[in-house]
């Protein structure tokens, strides 16, 4: 049984068009050491699947939540479908297992683009779902895959924005707004990792790392709240 096979068994989809899932696998750095190979890299079917993936979250919200504020629906559907959930549920499918990388990026194992590559190959399964199989299908797999940890994030009220929640919480207890400053970028443009500090006044509180300067204050905020015992 080849490998592929294993991996709709795992997704829960026998693929049409078995090229299709190949795409939505393999990372542009892939084709740079193979120019020759005919599918093409993923980031077209990662735009198609990322908005595949909002509007149905976002229909499932709107119906199964009729008296809930727009605030906290949007605030649910971010915890949804962000990086972090999507890396998670690529971790559930073992799809690392059949990512087609770059030698150089293959080796890079454990790392936040790694984890950043593997939740965009969820939406890139979730675009060929779609044009293989249709928005009933696609929405079959998100549901079992995504929709169900919702009622855990609201258990757990993961939902809450760190942001928010530290400066509301700075604000109140020390009069203070915090403020965010970037400290370093690293790497290529493509893959850029952000260092960004978060400061009340001049007194750094913690720090963050993230792919876009958004997620690294995000984790900077989650640092700060557990520093201030918040």
């Amino acid at each position: 049984m080849s490998s592929l096979v294993k991996l709709e068994e795992a997704v829960g989809i026998n693929f049409q068009n078995k090229d299709l899932l190949k795409q939505a696998l393999t990372h542009r750095s892939y084709l740079n050491e193979h120019p020759e190979f005919k599918f093409g890299q993923n980031e077209r079917l990662e735009f198609l699947g990322d908005a595949v993936l909002e509007i149905i979250v976002t229909e499932y919200l709107f119906v199964n939540f009729p008296n809930t504020p727009e605030g906290d629906l949007t605030n649910w559907r971010a915890s949804l479908v962000n990086a972090k959930m999507l890396y998670q549920v690529a971790n559930n499918l073992g799809v690392e297992n059949y990512l087609l990388l770059s030698k150089g990026e293959a080796k890079d194992k454990n790392t936040k683009a790694r984890q950043y590559i593997l939740a965009n190959s969820i939406e890139a399964i979730i675009g060929a779902i779609y044009l293989d199989q249709g928005i009933e299908t696609a929405k079959g797999f998100i549901v079992k895959n995504i929709i169900s940890q919702l009622d855990a994030i609201l258990k757990n009220q993961t939902y809450l924005d760190p942001k928010s929640k530290f400066q509301e919480l700075a604000q109140e207890k020390e009069g203070i707004t915090p403020i965010y400053k970037t400290i370093r970028e690293e790497g290529p443009d493509h893959e850029k990792l952000f260092t960004v500090g978060l400061y009340l006044g001049e007194e750094l509180i913690s720090e963050g790392d993230g792919l876009s300067k958004q997620e690294a204050q995000v984790k900077a905020a989650e640092m700060g709240l557990e520093k201030k015992g918040w």
